[in-house]
């Protein structure tokens, strides 16, 4: 795949991160702790949409070394949902847009999908299933899996192994 650079935008428009190359993953979350998060961001003043209608958390994940804020990181602000939380949540302040997410030892972001322009990668897992609160169907064929996968940790370790080695 070519080298590709995606740039993600607040609600209006003042915070702007970009993404380089393919991302490690792309996926629906539906964690206890990504739901609440999504929840609590969504209940700020004139939050737009973080969650999925069915109360997944869409991410595209990207290493470290392949994610920057370009614009207005001065406006954002981390959210935990406790004091201990090793998640911050990234709100943008000027409009309460949810952003990114950034677990405290790892080695990636997540970012919120519906913050992205342009042609997205499909969905390639749903993760946590066993958490969904949903009746409604699942919107699309991506496998899903009751817990974590296996193969999402073996893409986080590549993607470390791949850092450490300068690719």
């Amino acid at each position: 795949m070519t080298a590709v650079t995606l740039r993600a935008r607040c609600q209006c428009g003042k915070v702007v991160y970009e993404a380089r190359g393919r991302p490690i993953l792309s996926a629906v979350c539906y964690c206890n702790d990504c739901q609440e998060g999504g929840r609590r961001i969504e209940a700020l003043p004139g939050a737009p949409p973080a969650l999925e209608p069915d109360g997944g958390s869409a991410y595209l994940t990207w290493r470290d070394d392949r994610f920057a804020c370009v614009a207005g990181a001065d406006l954002l602000a981390g959210h935990r949902l406790s004091e201990t939380a090793p998640t911050r949540r990234m709100v943008a302040t000027c409009c309460n847009s949810a952003m990114y997410l950034k677990f405290g030892p790892g080695h990636w972001v997540s970012a919120w999908r519906n913050r992205f322009e342009g042609d997205l990668p499909p969905i390639e897992m749903r993760t946590m299933l066993r958490r969904r609160r949903s009746e409604l169907p699942l919107p699309d064929a991506a496998p899903t899996h009751q817990g974590h996968p296996a193969s999402l940790f073996v893409r986080l370790i590549g993607a470390r192994l791949a850092m450490l080695l300068g690719r």
